[in-house]
């Protein structure tokens, strides 16, 4: 096992116009188990490329325990990486495949035998060791791969995107198993994801990445509850985060498209800065016509997802409609019904005019 240090790392293509990753300064603990997060494009996987090696880094050094493996050949670097595309040989079986790397770097029959047993026991292959990669589903591919890495027990684990070919059931399922499987090796795990769901289920910490830079670091929580600025608030959380723009102030409201939400002047930040206000979907309620702070608008769609339902509500004033996430007990109301909502204050996010919250610390 070993931690991983990134200084100041950057990666530019010839003839871009712009860095893919600029000036990225990243720790990551000894055994921990860190995702990196973001949309497509934002640099997170150009980093773990440039971790393995895949990738020749424009500035900075990247540090794998106390090696400064930067200009290290992949082979030398004590990593192994699981790919999206699982990358099995179609012609080997199971076992070869989880094997392949030990024969190729010369490990005895004996060795690579026991490595393969131990990696099929822990990934419930045991029964499958005789088959071909087309004759397994998704899921059991995805755990060879894995297998394949596990039993070069490299220093450090890295994941890209591993789990984006699989069903959404498959997808919960293998999101468990690499939570256990991380447990019981206890090794650094790198993960490069777009899915929110992972970052937030798998993480002891998670890195936003937006154009090449990480927004914020933090456990997946905290980022989630706090988040610094209002790219971050909108990525994490499904449905996204509402935002409404402020039309006006007044010492305990806020004026907004569709009507007002209470913001009491003791919350420590003048409303003058305020340019946006932020609420979650499952931080809104609805409420009756007497609220004084309250938003008025009809409702134009219900989703109906079970134990949860999400309505989407059209205001006056704002292109998109807000969503409102409703426990199993509420009934939803039906489309076109008008409706007011309502929001606590220690539920609403600030932001200045350049998208900054003017409120970290004070609201939770």
């Amino acid at each position: 096992m070993a931690a991983v240090r990134f200084e100041g790392v950057a990666k530019t293509y010839p003839g871009a116009a712009a860095p893919v990753v600029q000036g990225l300064d990243l720790q990551i603990a000894d055994g921990e188990f860190m995702v990196l997060v973001g949309p497509s494009g934002c640099g997170k996987s150009t980093t773990l490329r440039m971790l393995a090696g895949l990738e020749e880094p424009t500035g900075g050094r990247i540090w794998i325990g106390d090696t400064d493996v930067t200009d290290l050949p992949p082979a030398d670097r004590g990593v192994a990486m699981v790919f999206q595309s699982y990358a099995l040989y179609p012609h080997m079986t199971v076992a070869q495949n989880l094997g392949f790397g030990l024969r190729m770097s010369g490990h005895s029959r004996q060795q690579i035998d026991a490595a393969v047993q131990r990696a099929a026991e822990r990934l419930q292959l045991s029964a499958l060791l005789g088959r071909l990669p087309r004759e397994l589903s998704g899921g059991q591919r995805q755990r060879v791969a894995i297998g394949r890495a596990i039993v070069r027990e490299p220093k450090v684990f890295l994941f890209d995107e591993p789990l984006s070919n699989l069903d959404a059931a498959l997808r919960t399922q293998m999101r468990i198993e690499l939570a256990h499987l991380h447990r019981s090796l206890g090794t650094t795990i790198v993960y490069v994801t777009h899915d929110q769901v992972e970052a937030m289920t798998l993480g002891d910490r998670i890195a936003v990445f937006n154009q090449g830079r990480i927004e914020q670091i933090g456990e997946p929580m905290q980022v989630y509850r706090q988040p610094t600025n209002r790219f971050v608030a909108g990525f994490l959380g499904s449905p996204r985060m509402n935002f409404l723009p402020v039309q006006g102030a007044a010492e305990s409201a806020l004026e907004v498209p569709g009507g007002s939400l209470r913001w009491p002047a003791s919350q420590g930040v003048a409303t003058s800065r305020v340019a946006t206000v932020g609420v979650r979907p499952e931080h809104l309620q609805l409420v009756d016509d007497q609220t004084i702070f309250s938003l008025q608008g009809e409702v134009d769609t219900v989703e109906q997802l079970g134990d949860t339902s999400v309505a989407y509500v059209s205001l006056q004033g704002l292109p998109e409609p807000l969503s409102l996430k409703l426990g199993g007990t509420v009934v939803a109301p039906a489309r076109g019904t008008q409706v007011r909502l309502a929001a606590e204050p220690e539920h609403l996010l600030a932001f200045d005019a350049e998208g900054r919250r003017v409120d970290v610390g004070v609201l939770a």
